[in-house]
């Protein structure tokens, strides 16, 4: 079965629970679930009930869909985040993403915890993604193409949506967050990268890099959708502070979390 077809049992499965047609599609990171729970009158839909929508593996992913309204705007949010790492084929991986899409949802934010890799940065900032590497992960539009969802050869010149990325930056300035503007860069994991690796991203362009996000925005540009990244640097890369773990990843993002949900409420209200 192709993930077109895929996609499109998917939409059957939840138009079977809600009719609901979303505005924007919120995909939350590591550690950043919590802002499910500020979506009002909410219709929860477990992804073991939505057909061919593969299940998360990873701690700190619930592996839902919620539907509701946040700020005033009608949102759907991904709360448990499917990984390359898991096993999945990348067409599966982005598989939630162009379900959101396919809903009815025109803006798709991506956020994630990422390890900083520009000197510059700190555990606890925020980067607005304005570029992306994703040469290291293979592309989700590999294989047959849809002529529905997209053209076979898009143009991904620019991925992330300027007005959105100074919106984004406005708002987490307003919350008091130390905020950048940087390129993400996306590996396979799920093991962290080597120092020399970390030296290599940096040499490439990459501010902070991580093991989602990169594939899920080509995906929702292919579609036409806005795209808007934001990552929270949770601990420095390899090599440039303490050995990595994810238990640290989750516990820093719980403690910026407060700022986190302040900012993302503030870019649906002004979406």
């Amino acid at each position: 079965m192709d993930q077109y077809e895929m996609v499109r049992r998917a939409i059957t499965g939840v138009r079977k629970v809600t009719d609901f047609v979303p505005e924007i599609a919120i995909v939350l990171g590591s550690g950043l679930g919590r802002i499910a729970d500020l979506v009002k009158d909410p219709v929860v839909i477990p992804s073991s009930e939505i057909e061919c929508y593969p299940p998360s593996t990873v701690d700190g992913h619930a592996g839902r869909l919620i539907f509701g309204t946040l700020a005033g705007k009608r949102v759907v949010v991904q709360q448990g985040r499917i990984h390359y790492y898991e096993g999945y084929e990348m067409g599966e991986v982005v598989l939630p993403v162009r379900l959101m899409c396919a809903l009815g949802a025109e803006t798709v934010i991506l956020t994630n915890a990422a390890g900083g890799v520009n000197e510059n940065y700190r555990p606890g900032d925020f980067m607005v993604i304005r570029g992306q590497i994703s040469s290291f992960v293979p592309s989700p539009l590999r294989g047959a193409n849809d002529d529905t969802f997209g053209p076979r050869f898009p143009d991904m010149s620019v991925i992330y949506d300027k007005g959105l990325v100074s919106l984004a930056v406005e708002c987490a300035r307003e919350v008091g967050a130390v905020v950048h503007e940087g390129v993400y860069l996306q590996t396979v994991g799920p093991n962290y990268e080597s120092a020399e690796e970390i030296v290599a991203y940096r040499n490439l362009g990459a501010d902070a890099v991580g093991m989602s996000t990169t594939a899920e925005a080509i995906a929702a540009r292919h579609m036409g959708r806005r795209v808007l990244g934001i990552s929270l640097i949770t601990n420095m890369a390899a090599g440039m502070d303490k050995p990595l773990s994810h238990e640290e990843v989750t516990a820093a993002a719980r403690q910026a979390g407060e700022r986190f949900l302040g900012m993302i409420e503030r870019i649906v209200d002004k979406i």
